[in-house]
Formats: C-alpha cells, structure tokens, sequence
C-alpha cells in the first residue's frame, strides 16, 4: 500500500522486452536502500523489483502486457522521469490517501494553466469505464496524491504547488501527455455497495 507522497523521480535508462513483458531499468539515488522483491510504485503502478546493481545505482522491474495495456508504461522510453514511491512503512504518518498501486485507467492532459505561483492541470478520461471524481475528493495522478476540483462525468483539474510541481514528473506535463489514474478506494467501495443494493431489487 502507498500513500501518493512521490518521494523522488527515477530515469528509464534500458527497457528490454522479452516475449509479453517489458523490463524497465531504473536509476535512481536510493538505489543502495533497495532490495529483490520489494514493491515500489512508479506513475502509481506498483511494480516488484526484480534486480538491483548498487554500483550502477539502478534497479529492474517487469510490466505484463496487461499492466502495459492498462497504464501509461507503454509510452515510457529511455529518458523518461517517473514518479517513485515505496510502500507505506506502518510506523510512518500517513500524509495522503490509501492508495494501492493499481491503476483503474490512462488519461489525457488537456491544458496546464500557471496560476499565480502554482499550476493547474486538467485531464480527461474515458467515462465508460465507469470511475468517477468528487469535488475535493481524492485521485492519484501518476502516483501523486491531490485533491479533486470541478469534477465532471469525464474530467477534472488539480491544484498543484511548486514542492510537488519540482519533486515529481508534472513539470514534464503538457497536453498530450497521458497519465495514471487511480480512483479512491473508499468511493469505489460505495460505489459497489450501491450497485448491488439497487440490481437487487429492492
């Protein structure tokens, strides 16, 4: 479990693909406190590691072509700065908001507005898929965890300061750039339990 507090960026240096899986080669300076088998979010998907060169000060993890298919990870290439976050330690605050690590859909960046000192960012995404936004409700935006403003069926913006504009990949955004969404599990939840109150009848 994580929390969408990036707490640095990485850069793809090696992507290698092998039949259905891609395996990203990540460098990055905590490189040395890493370990086989251990989960890091990156974008917001969670991903094990599955090799570390301390010397190089980089890592590998594998993506499946589902993984591939349902996020952003088939736009990164070799260059790419991607938000990095470990799992949550039980002893540690809790700053943002329970996030899982499985991303529910890609979505777009349609306009970056610099207003006064800060930046809003709106995306679109597919409504067939059936998640949804609330206004200051929580999402994870390529990890990142913010609060929702002007919510639609399809769409919503996010406030963002300059910490969090320099710390992860949204000084990289423009329109166009797809990314990450993973909605809030507790209106998911809700969500379900609804669904099955009213298909049942009553």
């Amino acid at each position: 479990m994580f929390t969408g507090i990036v707490e640095l960026t990485g850069k793809i240096v090696k992507i290698e693909k092998e039949q259905g899986n891609v395996h990203f080669t990540v460098e990055t300076s905590i490189a040395d406190e890493l370990k086989i088998d251990q989960s890091m979010a990156h974008d917001g998907v969670c991903l094990t590691i599955v090799n570390v060169d301390h010397e190089n000060k980089t890592y590998v993890v594998t993506a499946v072509q589902e993984t591939l298919d349902k996020t952003n990870l088939g736009t990164w290439h070799v260059g790419y700065e991607v938000n990095l976050e470990r799992s949550m330690a039980m002893n540690s605050r809790f700053d943002g908001h329970i996030v899982q690590g499985h991303v529910d859909q890609t979505a777009v960046c349609t306009k970056v507005v610099e207003d006064d000192g800060s930046w809003r960012f709106f995306f679109e995404y597919d409504p067939a898929m059936n998640n949804f936004t609330v206004s200051k409700g929580s999402v994870s935006v390529n990890g990142v965890s913010l609060t929702v403003v002007d919510p639609t069926k399809n769409s919503f913006s996010v406030a963002i300061i300059p910490y969090t504009y320099d710390v992860t990949n949204f000084h990289n955004f423009k329109e166009g750039t797809v990314v990450n969404l993973e909605f809030d599990i507790l209106g998911k939840y809700v969500q379900r339990l609804l669904e099955e109150y009213m298909n049942s009848g009553k």
